[in-house]
């Protein structure tokens, strides 16, 4: 047994590279504010002025937490981490916007094996930038150091968001209609969900990282570190767009299509989702190719291509398309909506393919994916 002093840094932990931390960053983090944020970098607290909310008839505040999954080990493994920050807040800022809430403030927690200054700046930098790109505020956050818990590269991400909406203007189930359509909203890619999959299936195939793979037109390294896309703001102003009701939006994350559209459909309701009217970018198809992965359990893990979904009025749909595709997401008409008993008397629901109803604890619609994939 040694007779020398333990000291906090002897057991791992060293303060000096936190406060390193918070002074490279501080430029990033001032910009992703809002004028409603009051005090600044470094408070026990985040500080937010919520004046605004007391206007409102019956404000109603919405929040979410979320992390970013097993796609931190490919940042890590590529020594790359200004962009696992726009997969965090996508995750979370984008799941508020699904009630018709605007996301106000959020704050951060990353815990690591060892504070590497650089390198936890690079990923608040990333989180700064997305939420400067959503309209949202950084008011806060906290890095842990782990010693003897993670290795000294590992880290992990997660974050918190709150936002408001008026009671009179949530969106959801009870708004959904009979006769609605589904609009599809595009990914960047695969987002942020399924890496668990991704890692097993290019592991299994011996793919390293920076394999060029012809199809992506960069390396698998790259493709797999896509940023997850921020539909925050093209949703709001979709939301508060002049001819489109929007009733409706589901965040494509884990659990796939099929089963994050029917968690907002009433009991009672039916969608039909047509393949036909997309095709899965590159990087899905080729991860089911590679990994044999079975068309069903790549449908529940993986977006496919689509990350948000909007049902609406039919007479809306196009509008709405255009609204998307001037912000730079391709959008198109994916299904349908219909009283469940209509739906049967009418022939939308095909025999022998399966019928998602509900999830996530949420007993709520019917929808079945049909048909197949154009060619690429």
């Amino acid at each position: 047994m040694s007779d020398a002093p333990i000291t906090y840094a002897s057991a791992g932990v060293d303060v000096e590279a936190g406060d390193k931390a918070v002074e490279l960053m501080k430029a990033s983090v001032r910009r992703a504010t809002r004028p409603e944020v009051v005090g600044g970098l470094g408070g026990f607290a985040g500080m937010f002025d919520a004046s605004a909310i007391a206007r409102m008839t019956r404000p109603i505040l919405a929040t979410s937490t979320d992390g970013v999954g097993t796609k931190v080990a490919i940042a890590q493994a590529l020594d790359i981490h200004d962009t696992i920050g726009f997969d965090l807040v996508g995750m979370v800022v984008d799941d508020i916007v699904v009630c018709g809430a605007e996301p106000l403030f959020m704050t951060d927690y990353i815990a690591t094996g060892k504070v590497v200054p650089e390198r936890i700046a690079a990923i608040v930098g990333g989180i700064a930038r997305a939420c400067e790109e959503a309209g949202v505020a950084l008011v806060g956050g906290e890095t842990a150091e782990h010693p003897g818990l993670l290795d000294p590269d590992e880290y992990d991400v997660a974050g918190a968001a709150t936002g408001v909406v008026e009671y009179a203007a949530v969106l959801g189930p009870q708004r959904v209609a009979d006769g609605d359509v589904v609009v599809a909203l595009a990914s960047s890619g695969l987002h942020s969900n399924g890496y668990s999959l991704v890692r097993r299936v290019v592991a299994s195939a011996g793919w390293q990282l920076d394999r060029h793979v012809d199809d992506f037109g960069r390396t698998l390294g790259e493709e797999l570190l896509e940023p997850t896309r921020i539909y925050t703001k093209p949703l709001l102003e979709l939301i508060a767009a002049e001819g489109v009701d929007v009733h409706a939006l589901s965040h494509v994350t884990g659990g796939g299509l099929a089963a994050n559209l029917a968690r907002v459909l009433p009991t009672g309701m039916f969608a039909r989702v047509e393949r036909g009217t997309w095709t899965p970018p590159a990087v899905f198809r080729t991860i089911q190719d590679l990994g044999r992965v079975p068309q069903a359990d790549v449908e529940r893990t993986l977006n496919q291509g689509i990350g948000f979904v909007a049902v609406l009025p039919a007479s809306q749909a196009e509008r709405a398309i255009e609204l998307s595709e001037a912000r730079g997401i391709r959008a198109w008409r994916l299904g349908e909506v219909a009283i469940e008993e209509r739906a049967h008397a009418d022939g939308l629901v095909a025999d022998g393919v399966e019928v998602v109803r509900g999830a996530k604890g949420v007993d709520g619609g019917a929808v079945q994916v049909v048909g197949e994939h154009p060619s690429a």
